[in-house]
């Protein structure tokens, strides 16, 4: 009996089963691609205009409305969720510095402007940073457990019922004051460093607003008021995270 050779259709089955498996593979390449451009963050290639109306800023998962002209840096003048926001105000009166106003810390640091920036009040300028607390203690938990281990043991009487703590020399706080309410330290209280021959002195004062961490930046010589400081620090608060339904 001569024996017949069957044909081999292998390869061309193989074929026949691959080739809607590829279309598949491009067709949900081509689908992805689409969702990730429509989905991806994006935010305008010019920073918003400075007399813009305030713009949605979302931090560490807040989100704040926050004037454009508040915004230190053109780069964050962008609406949409970012790592940390910079920004400066008027105090008194809590509104965004005048476009054509040069903040104190972008001047060229010397004895005559120093001292000009710290004796014209139109000058003065507070100074915010909101951003996520990262690896940090709450402020509330370093001034219960961090900063006691540096601190010396007894401190001296501020205004208004403020107490003044002193950092002991050799320790990271060195040369800088703890400064808080007397009787009870939580309810305010900041960290200031010491006024020197030409720079005056400075203190930060920190919050919590849910993860993200708000740090205000202001000359020690405010303290004539301290309470009057933490109202402004409340109402600015206030105005950049209203309450929402």
């Amino acid at each position: 009996m001569t024996a017949h050779t069957v044909p081999r259709r292998k390869s061309r089955t193989r074929g026949l089963f691959t080739l809607p498996f590829v279309i598949a593979i491009v067709l949900l390449t081509v689908a992805a691609g689409f969702i990730s451009y429509v989905l991806w963050p994006t935010w305008p290639a010019r920073p918003t205009a400075l007399d813009a109306p305030a713009i949605p800023i979302t931090v560490a998962g807040e989100l704040f409305d926050v004037a454009p002209a508040a915004i230190r840096e053109a780069v964050q003048r962008h609406p949409g969720q970012q790592e940390r926001i910079d920004l400066a105000f008027e105090w008194p009166s809590l509104a965004p510095p005048r476009a054509d106003d040069k903040p104190a810390d972008k001047i060229a640091l010397n004895a005559e402007n120093a001292a000009a920036a710290a004796a014209a009040p139109e000058n003065q300028r507070l100074f915010v940073t909101i951003a996520g607390l990262g690896s940090e203690l709450p402020p509330l938990e370093r001034l219960r457990t961090i900063y006691p281990r540096y601190a010396e043991t007894k401190a001296s009487a501020g205004p208004d019922g403020l107490a003044v703590l002193p950092f002991r020399p050799g320790t990271p706080y060195d040369g800088e004051d703890l400064v808080y309410f007397g009787t009870e330290p939580e309810q305010f209280f900041a960290l200031c460093t010491r006024a020197g021959r030409i720079v005056p002195g400075t203190c930060i004062h920190e919050r919590m607003l849910g993860n993200a961490e708000i740090t205000f930046r202001f000359p020690r010589d405010w303290f004539g008021d301290w309470r009057f400081i933490a109202a402004g620090f409340d109402r600015l608060l206030a105005q950049l995270h209203p309450q929402r339904n």
